[in-house]
Formats: C-alpha cells, sequence, structure tokens
C-alpha cells in the first residue's frame, strides 16, 4: 500500500472547515478517504465533574492529547487501522467507546489548531487555511452549538469573549503562515472547493 495522501484544514471556529469537509467527501469514493478530527483528541476529563468540565478551555493546545492524534495520523500513514476517540459536547467528555479508522488513500485531518504543533504540520502533504471574517463565524457557531451542542446563546456568546476569539488571534490566526492553501468564504468557495477536489483525483490517478 502506498503511503495516503494527508490533507490538513484548519480555520477558526465557524469558518466552514467541516463544510468544506463533507464536499470534498461527497466528491472523492467513500472507499478512498477517511476523516481524522482534532475534535475527537479532546484530552479524558472523567476525573472531573461536569461543572468543572464545563469550566475548561477548550481552545488552548493543552485541551487536547496530542501525542495520541500524532501517533494515530502516524499509524493510518502507515497503513495501520486506529481506534479513535469519541466526544461527547453534551458531556463535555470522551465516550467510553470508539471507532475504528482503516488507512485509505487519502487522509484528511482537520482541525483548529492542527497547524500549531510543528510535529503534526511535519505529517501533512497539503495544508488548507480557512479564512472566513469573525462575525460570520460567530454567527455559524452560536447556531451550531445551540442546535447541535445543547448550549444557550449566552454561554456560547461568553465562551466565545473569554476563550474562543483570544486563542484565534493567539494559537489559530497566526498559523495562517503555514499553509499551502488559504480558502476565503469557507464552503461558499465553490471554486477553491472544485480545484481542490481536481487536485486530489489527479493524485489519487496518479498512486493507481
Amino acid at each position: 500500500m502506498k503511503s495516503p495522501l494527508l490533507i490538513g484544514i484548519t480555520g477558526g471556529s465557524g469558518c466552514g472547515k467541516t463544510t468544506i469537509v463533507n464536499k470534498i467527501f461527497a466528491e472523492v469514493p467513500e472507499k478512498s478517504i477517511a476523516i481524522l478530527e482534532q475534535d475527537s483528541y479532546y484530552k479524558d476529563q472523567s476525573h472531573l465533574s461536569f461543572e468543572q468540565r464545563c469550566k475548561s478551555n477548550y481552545d488552548h493546545p493543552l485541551a487536547f492529547d496530542t501525542d495520541l492524534f500524532i501517533k494515530h495520523i502516524k499509524n493510518l500513514k502507515k497503513g495501520q487501522a486506529i481506534d479513535k476517540p469519541i466526544y461527547d459536547y453534551e458531556i463535555h467528555n470522551r465516550r467510553k467507546e470508539t471507532k475504528i479508522i482503516e488507512p485509505k488513500d487519502i487522509i484528511i485531518v482537520e482541525g483548529l489548531l492542527i497547524f500549531y504543533d510543528e510535529r503534526v504540520r511535519d505529517l501533512l502533504d497539503i495544508k488548507i487555511f480557512v479564512d472566513t471574517d469573525a462575525d460570520l463565524r460567530l454567527i455559524r457557531r452560536i447556531i451550531r452549538d445551540v442546535n447541535e451542542r445543547a448550549r444557550t446563546v449566552d454561554s456560547v456568546i461568553t465562551q466565545y469573549i473569554n476563550t474562543v476569539r483570544p486563542a484565534h488571534e493567539q494559537f489559530i490566526e497566526p498559523t495562517k503562515k503555514y499553509a499551502d492553501i488559504i480558502v476565503t468564504e469557507g464552503g461558499n468557495n465553490l471554486v477553491a472547493i472544485d480545484l481542490m477536489v481536481t487536485k486530489i483525483k489527479a493524485i489519487m490517478d496518479s498512486n493507481k
């Protein structure tokens, strides 16, 4: 088995990373692509109460089990299956069960801080930064967290002001310089997505 193509997609919360991943996924044969979300690698917090977990800073690099994240990326790159953790946003903790991810020709690594750690950057073949205006990212985050993660509007805004925005400015925005491709307007940039899909398909064809 040839070494898979690793594509890293990052950007601020609500920028449209997941939309881009899903659109790429829809254009590439399912048997050829796997997705590894950094969010799955939030540290286990079973030793903390729910109230304590609610107060954790989930936008800081230390919130993630980066060593396990890197180990799993390397395993997939070597053609080995992994047991990916499953994170539950409603309880702010990992579930007990895991999900088996098989190695594929293309592995999309997606997350807020995947360009922050040099060890992760060095594993990626293509690095994509999704650049979306802050006001639009906030609106998307409010809609998503209220509808999908059982949050209140007040809690989302408080978290955004206290941790999300400062972390974006300190840890995420500076990593734009490492990107091979910068996509503006997130999932609405159909031209950029079409170009990425064309490139991915070309690489897949060349590896046959």
